[in-house]
């Protein structure tokens, strides 16, 4: 229970990451934004263990690793601008994630799905398929429009990679349940 509450807590601390950033900095400065960063990126790291997907977990660590060097440089040589390249490596790593799996048996998004429906029909394997591509160009789209923002101000990173990119990724999610919807229906009739 007090796992998957810090686990929770991480996850939110984690999704607020560019406006605790834009709004620590400023306020109690890159080594106390850095500690508190780092605590979050300490229990994301351990939380990671109960992921059901093995990727999931490694993303889980490999995101928490990559979190904690950025504030530790950071810190340590008092450039707040290292803190603003988390996102992109978040979008490398999923990326490397999805499509890493575009070469084995199945895709992840497959994976995820059969957790759920274990007797995949052969249409939900080729849909699988082609959702897991989807995402790979979001997030080669996404980490490129990450990257160009840790050239511009902070005021544009943190509108972009705290709302913007949330919304994008929100509605291609969004959008593609209710595709999903009804393309079960079709292919179920």
């Amino acid at each position: 229970m007090i796992m998957r509450l810090l686990t929770i807590l991480s996850a939110l601390a984690l999704i607020a990451y560019p406006v605790a950033v834009y709004y620590g900095i400023n306020r109690w400065g890159i080594v106390t934004v850095g500690a508190l960063l780092a605590v979050f990126f300490i229990v994301r790291i351990i939380a990671a263990k109960q992921t059901q997907l093995k990727e999931l977990k490694y993303i889980g660590w490999l995101s928490g690793g990559a979190g904690i060097t950025l504030v530790t440089l950071g810190a340590l040589f008092r450039q707040h601008g290292l803190l603003l390249y988390y996102p992109v490596i978040v979008n490398a790593l999923m990326l490397g994630l999805f499509s890493s799996s575009l070469w084995q048996q199945q895709s992840l998004i497959e994976r995820i799905a059969r957790l759920q429906e274990p007797d995949l029909p052969a249409s939900g394997v080729s849909y699988t398929r082609k959702v897991t591509q989807i995402w790979c160009v979001f997030f080669i789209i996404n980490g490129t429009i990450a990257f160009i923002t840790c050239l511009m101000s902070l005021h544009i990173w943190t509108l972009y990679n705290g709302f913007i990119s949330y919304i994008l990724a929100g509605s291609l999610f969004g959008t593609e349940w209710v595709f999903r919807q009804w393309y079960r229906r079709k292919n179920t009739d």
